[in-house]
């Protein structure tokens, strides 16, 4: 069986101009960065911003297991499919982090065939958006630093300062560390620590942004640290949001990449789910809906994280709308909740299948509640019995969401035919009352609350010490209106990796409240999540090499 790799390899790319033509982007707003990548001018959404808006599809997935879900390769094969039914339709993706690509993840461009290419590109340096994320936050790091060395006229607390500098890897070593030492001349020693770049305010902020005057009024929002007698430091009174803006001017232009089949495909910012609000940037989303008559998007990881946080977050502050929501799950997945090993999931397993649809049950309850159409497809693997396929049929069917099948990795566009008629059938005749789950005026802890309770089946929350004080100091500083991201394993939909399935009336704890002022929402930490990945044993890096022709082996 070939890999995903190769089967992008084989793929005969047409020149990006000619897939800008396609979409019908005039060839004076496409800025090539070499022969198959492109970058689309601010300049193009100015001149046609006021044109119909196309219909919103959102993609979501169960929680994710080591089965792989194929979230990705659903989006991508269902606009292509679109596409086969003499539809306009455009995909709008996030870009890949290296940080998963060298570790355990892989890479972010789908699979089989259902890919955006150049698949290589995109999963590594693409066009240079996360480098230039990586250097503004670590330039407002350095700033910081350098005004309290040069004499500290803002009174900066060094014990209070909340900004860490970044990097795209996981580096468990660098979470912590001591900075400043060897002498005066090397600044004030003080604790310092690393993220990944995913995971700074700033590709929150990149990924929230309309455009370059708002970039900058967020990015001089950041809250940086503390004074002495507990005020709030922004980066606007450290003096770097002009700059900052300047490094992220060209990145904020969202990117132009093909699908397999040479449809039209934008890939830009990249937060991840499990520790940021995990959608594609709202210039991009903004952008496609404007050029296509259907947009085809996702959000990270499980429905209970990222299509939560699309529609808390980036629906409610982008004032967007999803018109359905595309939940993908596997029979896999099912009985990996069920209780199966990974070795034996291709064994027909009914009873297994059957403790662990209450996952996608949950999912697809979960999605009712925003009052959108939901269309469940199984992500089709060869090992899937008939028996199986009828199981979660009739219980997705029971349960009034629409059921199809997708072979896309197999098939590409043509295997996702029958998944796009459904589609469209459903925006067409189910009823879309889309709200998102709790109102502005609630408190912080009361929307915390809401989103474990009511989306993740929590019985109760807690809040450590250090958190309650977090929570009076929110509402000192007025933030008392944002939404809430809360960052916490993928794996389940509790706090906890290991409980799988459907748990329920778990105990949840909040053990740290993060303010990001500039993005304008406040990030509550669960259990035992990190914002800075550690490599697993046997890294992906391991298998990743290079040819004496320059040819890439072993990146999936």
């Amino acid at each position: 069986m070939k890999t995903d790799l190769q089967i992008a390899q084989e793929c005969t790319m047409e020149p990006i101009t000619a897939i800008a033509a396609k979409a019908g982007i005039p060839e004076e707003f496409v800025e090539c960065y070499g022969k198959y990548k492109a970058k689309i001018s601010d300049k193009y959404y100015n001149q046609i911003k006021n044109n119909p808006s196309g219909k919103l599809i959102l993609v979501t997935a169960v929680n994710p297991t080591p089965a792989g879900e194929g979230k990705t390769t659903v989006t991508i094969g269902l606009t292509q499919a679109l596409q086969k039914l003499g539809r306009n339709a455009i995909t709008c993706l996030r870009e890949p982090s290296l940080g998963p690509c060298m570790g355990v993840k892989g890479g972010a461009a789908g699979g089989g065939y259902a890919q955006v290419v150049p698949m290589e590109e995109i999963n590594l340096h693409f066009t240079g958006d996360l480098h230039a994320i990586t250097t503004a936050n670590n330039l407002l790091a350095s700033m910081v630093d350098n005004h309290i060395q040069q004499g500290n006229d803002l009174n900066i607390d060094p014990r209070k300062i909340t900004w860490k500098r970044v990097v795209d890897l996981n580096d468990r070593q660098l979470r912590s560390v001591i900075s400043g030492l060897g002498g005066k001349v090397n600044g004030v020693p003080r604790e310092d620590g690393f993220q990944i770049t995913v995971a700074s305010e700033i590709m929150a902020i990149f990924c929230l942004a309309n455009d370059l005057k708002h970039l900058k009024e967020m990015l001089g929002k950041i809250i940086i640290g503390y004074t002495y007698s507990d005020e709030p430091v922004t980066a606007k009174q450290i003096g770097t949001d002009g700059a900052m803006t300047v490094l992220l001017k060209d990145a904020l232009q969202p990117n132009l990449v093909q699908t397999l089949e040479h449809t039209p495909a934008m890939i830009h910012g990249g937060p991840f789910a499990n520790i940021a609000h995990g959608c594609n940037s709202v210039r991009a989303t903004k952008l496609g809906l404007k050029m296509a008559d259907y947009v085809v998007t996702e959000a990270g990881f499980g429905a209970d994280l990222g299509a939560e946080k699309f529609f808390d977050i980036k629906c409610r502050k982008a004032g967007i709308r999803p018109d359905a929501v595309v939940l993908v799950a596997t029979i896999r997945a099912m009985k990996y909740n069920g209780g199966v090993a990974k070795a034996d999931l291709s064994n027909e397993n009914l009873e297994a299948l059957k403790k662990g649809f209450v996952n996608l049950e949950k999912h697809i309850e979960n999605i009712q509640k925003f009052g959108v159409p939901v269309v469940v497809t199984l992500n089709h693997f060869v090992a899937d019995t008939e028996a199986e396929v009828a199981f979660v049929k009739e219980h997705c069917e029971a349960m009034g969401a629409t059921f199809a099948i997708a072979r896309v990795w197999a098939e590409g566009g043509e295997g996702g035919r029958t998944l796009a008629e459904k589609v469209l059938e459903t925006l067409e005749t189910k009823e879309n009352n889309f709200h998102t789950l709790y109102d502005d005026n609630l408190t912080i802890q009361e929307k915390i609350n809401c989103v474990c309770k009511e989306i993740y089946g929590a019985g109760s929350v807690s809040f450590s010490a250090a958190a309650k004080k977090t929570l009076a100091q929110i509402e000192q500083l007025g933030f008392g209106h944002f939404p809430v991201c809360i960052a916490k394993t993928q794996y389940s939909l509790s706090d906890d990796p290991k409980l799988l399935g459907r748990p329920e009336g778990f105990e949840v704890n909040v053990k740290e409240l993060r303010i990001s002022a500039g993005a304008g929402f406040i990030v509550a930490m669960l259990g035992d999540i990190m914002t800075m990945p550690g490599l697993p044993k046997r890294p992906a890096a391991l298998d990743i090499d290079i040819d004496e022709d320059g040819n890439i082996v072993g990146l999936f």
